[in-house]
């Protein structure tokens, strides 16, 4: 019999609709001197930054670790700063010391704003009016004002959209291979560890822990990084009670350890994120966790091509 968590899985994974109401950060930043400060203090060159288009990037620390991931959405002569809500008040806080220094104000807007994750098909969802649209291959994620907000969920409602449980969620969320913040990167990441390449620019010059990146990128590689797992064991044995656990090499070396676990029902096994010491990094490499068997790929899990994208 299928299960109400398979049903919804494959209704957003054959293309159907479904949305997630979790709490996410939206900061508005503004000013002549917007983006000279802005790009002082994140990983991306927010000079290449046109207006309409959007970026990731990394606000790091003086020692390259990572204090929050963000995407930036230009709006003419302002910049829309979106983040999880566990790093929406470290973000605002970071830019906020910065108005008393010149033309630059900041703004926090996530509380007066509703917010809505689509997954699957959203060609149709209301645009225009106060609506803040960002995009990326796992979602559709829309900010509105709550009259806006009333319209985004009338269309949902119509077009009979699925409701993402939280264990949905993390299953999509590790198969797209998308980090969370607290689980899977945190202030002991190192931002190159991600292995997300567009977070970050090598040309743009000087901003906050620059240096330390840099360095790591120039002698051409991490120690370490974010990849895919596939696991041997069932879901039932390969539990949560192996996030934080110890990967090892066939010969019983350090290998890394995991920070996410999930089944997916499209690949019908059992998998992972971890981060992976640098030489066990090759997809299909063999490690052990425990007793259970682990081979390390690339992500994402479920191609680009295999995926059912939010449709503009």
């Amino acid at each position: 019999m299928t299960s109400d968590f398979e049903k919804a899985y494959y209704h957003v994974r054959s293309g159907g609709t479904g949305f997630d109401r979790q709490r996410r950060g939206l900061i508005a930043v503004w000013g002549k001197e917007a983006v000279q400060f802005l790009d002082g203090m994140i990983t991306n060159d927010m000079k290449t930054l046109e207006d309409g288009s959007q970026m990731l990037a990394g606000f790091p620390n003086a020692q390259g670790r990572l204090l929050a991931v963000v995407r930036i959405l230009r709006q003419g002569d302002k910049f829309l700063i979106e983040t999880e809500e566990a790093t929406r008040e470290k973000v605002f806080n970071n830019l906020f010391r910065f108005t008393f220094a010149g033309d630059f104000f900041v703004e926090d807007l996530s509380e007066v704003y509703e917010y809505f994750e689509i997954f699957g098909d959203s060609s149709n969802v209301p645009r225009g009016g106060d609506i803040v649209i960002l995009k990326s291959d796992f979602s559709l994620d829309c900010f509105a004002r709550p009259v806006d907000g009333n319209a985004i969920g009338g269309h949902l409602a119509k077009s009979e959209a699925v409701k993402i449980s939280d264990d949905l969620y993390e299953a999509l969320r590790i198969e797209n291979g998308v980090p969370k913040y607290g689980v899977d990167m945190d202030e002991t990441t190192i931002v190159p560890e991600l292995g997300l390449e567009s977070l970050i620019s090598y040309t743009k010059g000087c901003y906050i822990g620059q240096e330390i990146i840099a360095r790591i990128h120039f002698r051409g590689h991490v120690a370490k990084r974010l990849t895919g797992l596939i696991l041997s064991e069932p879901p039932a044995s390969a539990g949560g009670q192996l996030v934080g656990a110890d990967l090892k090499s066939t010969d019983g070396k350090n290998a890394g350890r995991i920070t996410s676990v999930t089944f997916s029902p499209k690949l019908n096994k059992t998998i992972a994120l971890g981060y992976v010491r640098y030489d066990y990094l090759a997809e299909g490499t063999a490690l052990m966790v425990d007793d259970i068997n682990a081979r390390v790929i690339n992500l994402p899990f479920i191609p680009n091509e295999e995926r059912a994208h939010a449709k503009d």
